[in-house]
């Protein structure tokens, strides 16, 4: 669906409010180092008397993870009490720690990790998450059709001090055979960013779908869609879900 220009800029604002939080800045440590974008996503694994099992993920494009060294930033906003945790967290065997998908070309990180480092040190983790339901089924990726339509990605930039800005870009998204593209050349650190579109439910009111997230490209990006993500996940936790 392509919204008029009034609509997709508020839909960036609601956007920032409701999912600011859910992304952190990455990076490889090194000269090279390229810097990207990852998410929190929860994964329902189902329910019981107790409530919803659900399992969390930091989520991001797989060629951002290829290397000795790592460095996930700790923006201020995500976590509390103010001022207690520090700026990156350097991770040494930083392959390791992500479950790799190649077949999608996604990276996702299981993050008890990440909370076990904030509470020994005496924070904790203050996030938002694309939910399950937030993230697009099978069937909303194929309504994904060949005329260009409105899609938003949520983005840590780059600036020219090297810091990482909180960025929405609006952007048009495609089908292409079968893959999902976003048309457009993305700025350095988009890489890993979920994609966004808004449908409209069966009861009239919008509906927010996560497509996926921005895969590395020129001329535009192929987006890792959320049906593919969600094959791959399990196929690789089958033996511990």
């Amino acid at each position: 669906m392509l919204l008029d220009p009034e609509t997709e800029n508020e839909i960036v604002f609601q956007l920032c409010q409701l999912l600011g939080r859910a992304i952190l800045p990455i990076r490889q440590v090194g000269p090279a180092g390229t810097p990207g974008t990852a998410f929190f996503w929860n994964e329902l694994i189902g329910a019981t008397d107790d409530g919803e099992v659900v399992h969390e993920y930091l989520l991001t494009a797989d060629v951002l993870t290829d290397a000795a060294f790592g460095e996930i930033g700790v923006r201020p906003s995500v976590t509390e009490p103010a001022g207690v945790a520090s700026d990156e967290i350097v991770m040494p065997d930083f392959a390791e720690q992500w479950l790799h998908l190649p077949e999608v070309g996604v990276a996702a990180m299981p993050t008890g990790g990440l909370h076990g480092h904030a509470e020994d040190r005496g924070w904790r983790w203050r996030t938002q998450q694309v939910t399950d339901g937030v993230a697009a089924r099978a069937d909303a990726v194929a309504r994904v059709g060949a005329e260009p339509a409105s899609a938003f990605v949520l983005a840590l930039g780059v600036a020219d001090d090297g810091s990482r800005p909180l960025e929405a870009v609006i952007a048009r998204v495609v089908r292409d055979g079968d893959d999902v593209r976003l048309t457009t050349e993305l700025p350095a650190g988009y890489a890993g960013a979920p994609v966004f579109q808004v449908e409209v439910g069966a009861d009239g009111d919008p509906v927010l779908r996560c497509l996926g997230l921005v895969l590395p490209g020129e001329g535009g990006h192929r987006i890792a869609t959320f049906d593919r993500i969600r094959s791959a996940v399990a196929a690789a936790t089958a033996d511990w879900r």
